[in-house]
């Protein structure tokens, strides 16, 4: 069946749209799928991303014990240069990285947490059909084009147009059908590109940036406006003249798909992402059945766990079980890419006693994860239940980048209770020793545990023998609370 057929067969079923949102302070991108929220894209003025730029680096401290090159590469924090990440001509000789030496790096990790960027000297430079390794010497084809005719095709074609070409290419999926002058002018304006990045290194000061990769706008049209794509609406007279210039140049047969969004309705609420991305913020995930999902994000792992909530099959506990767990493999997918959650992850889905059921669990998980961009590995279920996956991890997740750590509970996700709160004076007056006192006691509290507080005056009497007064300050944290006599 030809591609475009295809598409037209699989756009009656998924129909994709690109959301673009662009103010003062920053870029917001959306990917609706039937209307549905699967991607979300931010980038900040104050906080622009780093990932994929390339840096003249001045190589710091070599630490051959951690296999670990540090690099300056402007930032407070010096960037990490995996052993294995250096040129392959490098690797063995000695003394070809020098502490002091000034290396062409590029980021393929963003800062997170207290982690400075990590590095590679392995540049790549993606394009919308082709990504150039100018260190590398093959030619690769996505896994994602199936048909082994056009595979061979496409590789076949590709090495014939590079052969004077240094370098190695991966072809990505979007070549699938590409004609030979696609590929060749691809081909040319990569390498000129290499060229001039090649240029700024040599004139380039230490630690000073010699690329910046695309946009976050650009970064996305190239890498999901694709025929698969019904619409692309922006709502900004700039960035839609900069996109369909860019667009005329990449993709000049989807010009026509991209239209501005003049409603008064700001972009994101007309399309109910708004509430999409408040409802991110939350560690709850309800499912159309009445089950939830509960994530939890920590450092280096994610949980997620399972629950059948309202939801109850009309027959047996294990088909509300299944039933639950295929709806929830799909959800979870979904929310990996929206939360751009990686590192580790485990999930507890309901117990299931067959082994069959099992089974369908995990092969539908690896379906759903299948159209994700970041590389996934996932591994049988565990005698616990329990399905570990790790996902490619290249900058923060939406939840670290959208919110600060709580200045009350410090990422712990939880304050003291009211009780621990009310012990916690109790012992604390008690340890003062006031028999005798006929005095007064003022105890300042936060507004959120006053009315507890007060249904237990008569029992701080009754304990300690003196009248308390209970107040309310807005300047006292949940947690703390300010012990007056008078």
């Amino acid at each position: 069946m030809p591609r475009n057929m295809l598409n037209i067969q699989t756009e009656k079923i998924v129909k994709k749209e690109i959301i673009v949102n662009r103010t003062f302070e920053e870029s917001r991108v959306a990917v609706l799928e039937s209307g549905k929220l699967f991607n979300l894209f931010i980038e900040r003025r104050e906080s622009g991303k780093i990932l994929n730029n390339i840096y003249r680096g001045r190589v710091q401290n070599i630490v051959p014990a951690l296999s670990s090159v540090f690099v300056d590469i402007g930032f407070g924090r010096n960037a990490y240069l995996d052993i294995g990440d250096v040129l392959k001509e490098c690797r063995g000789k000695k003394n070809i990285i020098k502490t002091g030496q000034d290396i062409m790096v590029q980021v393929y990790k963003e800062p997170i947490h207290n982690k400075g960027a990590k590095v590679t000297m392995d540049v790549s430079l993606p394009g919308r059909l082709l990504v150039y390794m100018p260190f590398g010497d093959n030619v690769g084809v996505s896994k994602n084009i199936k048909d082994k005719h056009e595979c061979n095709r496409l590789k076949s074609l590709t090495a014939e147009l590079k052969k004077d070409t240094p370098g190695g290419i991966i072809i990505r999926t979007e070549a699938e059908e590409a004609t030979e002058a696609e590929i060749e002018n691809e081909i040319k304006h990569l390498t000129r590109l290499w060229m001039s990045i090649a240029e700024r290194f040599d004139d380039a000061g230490p630690a000073s940036l010699i690329h910046k990769d695309l946009g976050l706008v650009f970064q996305t049209v190239r890498d999901y406006f694709s025929d698969d794509v019904f619409m692309l609406r922006i709502d900004s007279q700039k960035e839609l003249k900069d996109v369909k210039d860019f667009v005329r140049v990449v993709s000049p047969e989807l010009l026509d798909r991209i239209v501005f969004y003049d409603g008064k309705t700001p972009i994101f609420k007309e399309y109910g992402i708004e509430e999409e991305i408040k409802k991110l913020r939350s560690n709850k995930v309800w499912l159309a059945s009445g089950g939830y999902l509960i994530i939890q994000e920590a450092e280096s792992v994610c949980a997620i766990d399972v629950n059948s909530g309202k939801f109850t099959a009309r027959s047996t506990q294990e088909d509300t079980a299944v039933i639950t767990n295929l709806e929830a493999a799909e959800e979870i997918a979904r929310q990996l890419r929206l939360r751009n959650i990686g590192g580790i992850v485990v999930i507890d889905f309901i117990d299931m006693k067959k082994a069959s059921n099992r089974q369908k669990i995990l092969v539908k998980l690896r379906e759903t994860t299948k159209v994700d961009k970041a590389k996934i590995k996932i591994w049988p279920i565990t005698r616990l239940g329990l399905i570990e996956m790790t996902r490619e991890r290249k900058r923060k997740s939406l939840f670290s980048f959208l919110g600060d750590t709580c200045p009350v509970c410090h990422g712990l996700g939880l304050v003291l209770s009211k009780e621990s709160i009310f012990i916690n004076i109790c012992n604390e007056i008690g340890q003062l020793k006031i028999g005798g006192y006929d005095g007064k006691i003022k105890i300042k509290l936060n507004i959120d545990v006053i009315e507890y507080f007060m249904k237990r005056k008569a029992r701080l009497k009754e304990l300690f023998g003196v009248k308390f007064d209970i107040e309310a300050s807005t300047e006292i944290l949940r947690e703390e609370y300010k012990i007056i006599f008078e």
